[in-house]
């Protein structure tokens, strides 16, 4: 009973977030004038634009806490950490240092919030498409973009936990006695079921963006993480359809071909991403990798890394800085500009371009369409100043992708550690780069709170 009752007091004050998320914080994104203490969830949903501001509040939790989170207790942070991309320079044991030397555990801050955050931030989700579907004012076209967004959200967000932690529950209800007995499910149930969302939201939202900045998801958005999900589960035409849909919706997304413009808030190559909370202040990224003298504070590049990136390569010139003291140190360049009081320039970018000529290329030559998949390949390479690849064999022509998408895609939300573990070289790579390095690293524990609190998520993860 004491269990039960933890559950519903966590549920009821997410559940609260939504029906009061319209206090005068920058993070509510619009003002209402109907005082908070008369807000109902029915009040909520018989309004566009207070239906709107509750998923707009899902994406600010996104952006400001959990898996999504450009700050150091986020996936970019952890993952880099976690694999060959970042040196951790915290020794805290309540820091990201853990996650760099091997020593993670079950009741580790890190762990824990951000499997917390993210099953707060679907459960969110799930109470804009209960609230929208209940509503009787909202128009079809309404309700149809909210619910695909939502949608959008919760196939998101599954798919990152199932990348890290394994096996984990699916939510799809606000039904707290449910939730608290959930089981975990297979990995290969957990993608089925985001790619069924992420289908359902494909169908429900339009082409075109709400709004000016590409924060809210769109059609060309879900196929664009459809594409990923299809590619991670070996599904090679759906993943090359879907990426294919997105790099063909030239009137939406034009090739940034300046790399100093490929962050900026106005990219005409970002699919997605995340606001900022205001006109002033840029991104958490920013804050977390840049700096001006050594030794730095968090973290810097890996000479592995850095020494990754061809000759010429205009990524490495551009996206990267190398600062000297008394030693020598590399940081992400991606992100110029930290938090601070400058104004707005950069937004978090989630999804873009560029991954979906990589997914295309690697989905065309596991079909064995080896021209066409050079010539998507060849694509990336050539914009960042290099030459054509020299692969030819099917197996040479992958190798060559997955090396292309660690210097395109290093230190965003963990795309080298899900490159390497779904591609089987995750131990074989790891294990002679990271001491300590364990082959039941693969995933991180569930966390321990959750384990006493609902016994149905057993058995631990192997290894913890």
């Amino acid at each position: 009973m004491k269990n039960k009752l933890i559950i519903k007091q966590r549920l009821l004050t997410i559940f609260s977030s939504i029906l009061f998320l319209l206090v005068g914080s920058c993070d509510s994104f619009v003002e209402v004038a109907q005082p908070n203490s008369q807000l109902t969830s029915e009040a909520v949903f018989k309004d566009y634009t207070t239906a709107t501001a509750a998923m707009k509040d899902v994406y600010a939790k996104m952006r400001d806490s959990g898996l999504l989170t450009g700050k150091s207790s986020g996936l970019t942070h952890l993952l880099g950490q976690y694999t060959d991309e970042l040196i951790s320079y915290q020794t805290s044991e309540t820091s990201a240092f853990p996650f760099y030397n091997n020593s993670l555990v079950s009741t580790h801050i890190f762990v824990r919030d951000n499997w917390n955050s993210a099953y707060s931030q679907i459960y969110a989700a799930n109470a804009v498409i209960k609230g929208v579907n209940a509503s009787t004012v909202l128009t079809a076209q309404q309700k149809n973009q909210l619910i695909g967004e939502a949608l959008f959200v919760r196939a998101l967000l599954h798919s990152y936990l199932v990348g890290v932690y394994n096996a984990c529950p699916y939510v799809t209800s606000t039904h707290y006695e449910q939730n608290l007995s959930l089981h975990r499910l297979p990995i290969n149930e957990v993608y089925a079921l985001c790619i069924a969302d992420l289908e359902q939201a494909v169908s429900l939202l339009p082409v075109a963006y709400v709004g000016t900045l590409r924060s809210r998801p769109n059609k060309r958005v879900a196929q664009a993480l459809l594409a990923r999900l299809y590619l991670y589960t070996s599904q090679w035409a759906a993943a090359s359809n879907a990426a294919s849909a997105v790099l063909n919706e030239t009137s939406l997304y034009v090739w940034e071909p300046d790399f100093n413009k490929v962050f900026l808030k106005g990219s005409t190559s970002t699919l997605w991403q995340f606001a900022a909370a205001g006109t002033v202040g840029n991104t958490q990224e920013g804050l977390l990798f840049v700096f001006n003298a050594g030794p730095p504070s968090t973290a810097s590049l890996t000479t592995a890394l850095f020494a990754a990136f061809e000759q010429g390569d205009l990524r490495k010139t551009n996206w990267t800085r190398t600062i000297t003291g008394n030693a020598t140190w590399h940081h992400s360049y991606k992100y110029k500009q930290g938090m601070g009081s400058s104004a707005t320039t950069e937004h978090s970018v989630v999804l873009r371009l560029a991954e979906q000529y990589l997914i295309r290329a690697e989905a065309r030559a596991q079909q064995g369409e080896l021209t066409t998949a050079k010539e998507d390949l060849n694509f990336i390479r050539n914009n960042a100043g290099l030459p054509n690849t020299d692969a030819l064999t099917q197996q040479d022509i992958l190798e060559a992708i997955l090396r292309e998408r660690r210097v395109e895609l290093f230190t965003e939300m963990g795309h080298r550690f899900f490159d390497l573990k779904r591609t089987g070289k995750l131990n074989a790579v790891l294990s002679i780069v990271k001491p300590g390095w364990n082959n039941t690293d693969s995933s991180w524990p569930v966390p321990e709170s959750e384990l006493l609190i609902n016994p149905n998520l057993a058995p631990q993860n192997e290894g913890y």
